[in-house]
């Protein structure tokens, strides 16, 4: 989908700040191990599966749930990677109702601030099924 009937899809914009460098924001994006530890709703419900090929045209796919079987996974494919800087790609629950099965497209936008402070802006647009 180009970016001009992208542009024409609903969105979300939500801004954050850490008080981390840019660099570990993206690792958190970025190496298994440490998205492992902050997605998801945690507690009961950890990450048992997240695999990540972080390069434009590659895939990510996350599993989590908790003990009484309640597995979610979303998947999706990165379309523009600049370390430390931006990552978009597009997600998808694919063991959901339809409703919520809808292909949408997330942009996190990583920059510095102060010393060891960064914003994220994450844009949500909708795809549609």
């Amino acid at each position: 989908m180009d970016e001009a009937r992208l542009a024409e899809k609903p969105s979300l914009t939500l801004e954050r700040f850490y008080p981390v460098a840019p660099e570990k924001v993206w690792r958190a994006w970025t190496e298994p191990q440490a998205l492992s530890r902050w997605f998801g709703p945690g507690g009961p419900q950890p990450v048992a599966l997240a695999e990540l090929d972080v390069r434009v045209g590659g895939r990510f796919r996350v599993l989590f749930g908790g003990a009484a079987g309640t597995e979610h996974e979303v998947q999706g494919v990165y379309r523009e990677v600049v370390p430390n800087r931006r990552l978009a790609f597009t997600w998808v629950w694919p063991r959901t109702t339809p409703e919520r099965g809808l292909l949408a497209a997330q942009t996190a936008r990583i920059e510095a601030l102060r010393a060891q402070r960064a914003a994220v802006a994450d844009l949500y647009r909708a795809l549609g099924g």
